[in-house]
């Protein structure tokens, strides 16, 4: 035991030195986009930092859980994180984690999104990651491998939010609340039930959550729910034990709140996203 523990140490140790490592080559790297891949072990957390580059951070495999001040991102494999330059944030791999990251000078994209978020990767640009993963930590490129990071550019600007951030409230009030759903996450929840016990009427409850989260309740609620159950269902376990431990009804009650959210049935998404999370 003594002996695992100290390995373990001494393992994140060494991924943080080689984070830092490559913090310092990002930043001194002359082109436009610098492309890497990184694996990690589950529980590994990233300490807060922040980037001079803009970066797309593509989860091969295993689920990275994104934290800023203003709120929370959930990745699942086949997905992708956009983090604009100079956003402060930490993360958290919940199960054992391979990425992909293009890091991309800002000025280099015409219009990127100006929030983090997380976005659904095509096809196209899981292959054109793959191969500017491949172009590695080079100096300068020219022909093929300047074209494919040139494309790089033109598509990652085009890649669909998916509803997969969870914004979180500053008022202590609603902050309480927030945390004790997400620790029990339940349909049930009422905006009276939550105007009540923060001491406002439905109506000035309902103007202030939106103001400081940008969502209603009701997508809020949604949307925390999809952030206790991806993991789980990532790891195997049946839709139905899931839909029912989240206090639904029914599975057909979580799995259209599911379908209404990601577009798609809970089974479809991780078939569809298997194989992305199990390519090396």
């Amino acid at each position: 035991m003594r002996d695992a523990a100290i390995r373990a140490i001494h393992e994140t140790h060494a991924l943080n030195r080689r984070d830092d490592d490559r913090r310092d080559f990002i930043e001194r790297a002359g082109g436009a986009v610098v492309a890497l891949a990184s694996a990690y072990p589950d529980g590994h957390h990233v300490a807060a930092h922040r980037h001079g580059r803009s970066q797309l951070l593509h989860v091969r495999s295993g689920i990275v859980l994104a934290t800023t001040d203003v709120g929370r991102w959930m990745v699942p494999g086949g997905q992708a994180l956009w983090i604009p330059a100079g956003t402060i944030h930490a993360v958290d791999m919940m199960g054992g984690v391979r990425m992909q990251s293009a890091y991309v000078r800002p000025a280099a994209i015409a219009g990127p999104p100006a929030s983090l978020r997380v976005v659904a990767m095509t096809g196209l640009m899981r292959s054109l990651m793959a191969e500017a993963v491949a172009i590695g930590e080079t100096k300068s490129v020219d022909g093929r491998d300047a074209l494919l990071l040139g494309l790089i550019l033109h598509e990652m600007p085009r890649l669909e939010e998916l509803p997969l951030g969870l914004p979180f409230p500053s008022d202590p009030r609603f902050v309480a609340l927030c945390r004790r759903y997400l620790d029990a996450p339940t349909p049930a929840v009422t905006i009276d039930g939550w105007a009540r016990e923060t001491g406002m009427s439905r109506r000035t409850f309902t103007r202030r959550f939106q103001r400081e989260t940008g969502l209603s309740l009701s997508v809020w609620r949604q949307q925390a729910s999809l952030f206790a159950a991806l993991p789980r269902l990532s790891e195997g376990e049946a839709v139905t034990s899931v839909a029912l431990d989240l206090g639904y009804e029914s599975v057909a009650a979580f799995t259209t709140m599911f379908k209404r959210m990601l577009g798609t049935s809970p089974r479809d998404y991780l078939s569809a996203n298997a194989p992305a999370a199990g390519r090396e």
